[in-house]
């Protein structure tokens, strides 16, 4: 005690300082005084607990009213059990602060006493103050690590549990808090102590919760100390960590049909979460997967997935939702003061029943090969781009044959060429379809009748046609046109006019041109002509459409058949025997053909008095169809003779004229 108190002497002038100091104001004169310190204070609170064993104080001297002034101030230190510490000192000014006042560092309340001494010795009653040290640190304390935090648990209540040991002698002021994203952090920026702005919790050792309105997913760390009353804080920092997730689960549903079913559907609801996942946790509330069908009882099941069936026809709702590890649940709800999300939706629409299928009760009269059918569904209506009407031969077990058919809204549409069907009754069936895929057939008319119909439905007609009023004849002349004719008739002899007939050409391969159509109308009578323009051989036919009551017909098909052109001159009418050549050139006509690639062959021909039409040379044209050959008269026998020569185009698979001859040109030997 001697040694310490000596060290407190040595610093004792450093605390007080040389000169004195006067205070703002003097203590109001009293008769009475006892050179007693006013308002003896310690500086940072005299109900304050210290960490650091220095103190420091201030008063006011008390005012002499004429008197012997202050001359000197007396203080020493007490400790808790009243015995002097620091032993009675005197300061020889009239100071009113003291700062430095040591104490020992053992934590406890100890007393200052100070009192003064005026010019003429005399010495005033002491005026006491305590002062406060506790340098002891709280007990550590440590946060509880969380399961994971979701959306519903803010504002979260962070527990940290009272201090572990024995309370400091100034207690527990409170606990300073950091939350931040490293893992060895401290709330404080002192090595052993907190301030009081650093201080968040200061209700004492038993306000130890501390309220996160919120925090950013993913993983934090908190970081705690307990604060002692003076200040000192807990030897090692407690750090534990919270995992937030305020992100719903994603949950998708399959087997909901994009359109209309036939059948009962089952549904698959099915989450994922990529945080706190779907996997019960402790402490935390158990996921699970729910499916709710128009509005009802949703059925929820433990877990990332769930499974519903809805099987009534009509159009369905569907909700979808889930609940992760962290409590968060897309339900539409509310919980903890939130609202949650509204749950995903679905339409499931199921028809399970047929379509009602129908054929009009009787024919179009102005149409009758037009069949007609409706198809009527109350739920999920007609599926327009399905459908079909068939025919067979009544009463037959033939596979039914599909018409052209069409689908109009509600109806099916199909055209029956009767004409092209053997004559006889057939019957039919008509096959609808609705959204759903249900397939509904009939084959009856709505007044319930059966749909049988006899071929033809039309009135039959008759075509007749020929060349010049014949049906046939030997070839044309090369370049010449013909006259066609003919007559058209319904039933046996009732004449048809006004209708159009159709006439067709078709010219043989090797031709220019492969078809020509023509169209020419019948008079009252029912006949018609059209003048053929020239060109090479063809077939011809003569067509009638028919009408929506008149069948269709056609001509005996004939043909026609044209002489080749060809043209042939000498380049002279008298040939020298032994001299020179006669050259004989000319062409073969190409109107309308297509000279073959190796040429038309052409034979160059002679007769002679007594001598029939013979081959000389055969010679092959050019593209233009342009054919040249030189003679030569060498025999002696010829001398005299008139020859005749002509130019003889044959018929040819690839030239579509029949054979031709040019004009005889006249050759003399001499």
């Amino acid at each position: 005690m001697r040694s310490w108190a000596l060290a407190m002497l040595a610093a004792l002038a450093a605390w007080a300082g040389a000169a004195p100091t006067a205070g703002a104001d003097t203590c109001p004169a009293d008769p009475g005084a006892n050179l007693s310190p006013c308002e003896l204070q310690v500086l940072g609170g005299e109900d304050a607990w210290h960490a650091d064993y220095v103190f420091g104080l201030r008063w006011r001297n008390p005012a002499q009213d004429g008197g012997p002034p202050v001359a000197a101030v007396h203080l020493r230190v007490l400790d808790p059990s009243g015995q002097p510490v620091l032993a009675e000192r005197r300061l020889d000014w009239d100071a009113e602060s003291i700062q430095g006042l040591p104490v020992p560092h053992t934590p406890g309340v100890y007393t200052a006493e100070v009192w003064l001494e005026d010019a003429e010795g005399h010495v005033g009653s002491p005026a006491t103050a305590k002062l406060r040290f506790d340098d002891a640190r709280p007990g550590n304390v440590t946060p509880p690590a969380a399961s994971w935090i979701g959306r519903a648990a803010f504002p979260y209540r962070l527990s940290l549990g009272r201090p572990a040991g024995p309370q400091p002698l100034s207690g527990i002021r409170g606990y300073a808090i950091a939350v931040d994203r490293s893992a060895g952090g401290d709330p404080c920026a002192a090595a052993n102590r907190c301030t009081e702005t650093e201080t968040d919790l200061r209700g004492g050792a038993g306000e130890d919760t501390l309220s996160l309105s919120e925090l950013p997913e993913g993983t934090s760390y908190v970081h705690a100390v307990a604060v002692s009353g003076s200040g000192m804080k807990s030897a090692t920092v407690g750090h534990s960590l919270l995992r937030v997730d305020t992100t719903d689960p994603v949950t998708t549903l399959t087997g909901a049909p994009s359109d209309w079913a036939s059948h009962p559907v089952k549904l698959l609801a099915s989450a994922t979460d990529a945080a706190s996942g779907m996997s019960p946790a402790p402490g935390a509330p158990d996921p699970f997967t729910a499916i709710q069908v128009d509005g009802g009882v949703p059925i929820v099941v433990p877990g990332d997935s769930a499974q519903a069936s809805v099987v009534s026809p009509g159009v369905h709702s569907v909700a979808y939702y889930a609940r992760d590890a962290a409590g968060n649940v897309d339900d539409g709800g509310r919980a903890n003061g939130h609202s949650n999300p509204p749950p995903a939706r679905a339409t499931v629409r199921i028809d399970p029943e047929p379509p009602g299928v129908v054929f009009a009760n009787a024919q179009r009269p102005r149409d009758p090969e037009a069949i007609e059918a409706r198809v009527l569904d109350s739920l999920s209506g007609v599926d327009a781009g399905r459908g079909r009407i068939e025919t067979r031969p009544a009463g037959s077990n033939d596979r039914f044959e599909a018409l052209p058919t069409i689908g109009d809204g509600e109806r099916l549409l199909a055209r029956w060429d009767s004409d092209a069907y053997r004559p006889g009754r057939y019957e039919f069936r008509a096959t609808g379809y609705d959204r759903a895929g249900n397939r509904g057939a009939t084959q009856r008319r709505a007044n319930g009748e059966a749909m049988v119909l006899a071929a033809p439905l039309k009135t039959p007609t008759r075509l007749h046609a020929a060349l010049d009023g014949r049906s046939a004849q030997s070839p044309l002349a090369f370049g010449r046109g013909a006259l066609l004719g003919g007559r058209l008739i319904a039933g046996r002899r009732a004449p048809l006019g006004a209708m159009t007939v159709r006439v067709v050409e078709r010219f043989e391969s090797g031709s220019s041109e492969g078809e020509r159509v023509s169209t020419v109308r019948t008079d009252a009578l029912g006949g018609f002509t059209l003048r053929l323009a020239p060109g090479p051989n063809r077939q011809i036919y003569a067509g009638f459409a028919g009408t929506g009551k008149l069948g269709r017909s056609q001509s005996a098909p004939f043909e026609l058949e044209v002489r080749a052109g060809v043209r042939m001159r000498a380049s002279a009418a008298l040939a020298r025997i032994g001299g020179r050549p006669v050259v004989f050139q000319g062409s073969a006509a190409i109107a309308g053909a297509e000279v073959p690639a190796a040429g038309k062959y052409v034979q160059l021909q002679f007769r002679a008095p007594g001598v029939p039409w013979t081959e000389l040379r055969t010679v092959a044209t050019d593209r233009h169809g342009r054919f040249r050959c030189a003679y030569r008269f060498s025999d002696d026998d010829s001398r005299g003779v008139r020859f005749q020569f002509r130019a003889y185009a044959p018929a040819q698979s690839d030239w579509p004229y029949e054979a031709g001859a040019s004009r005889p040109v006249a050759v003399r030997g001499i």
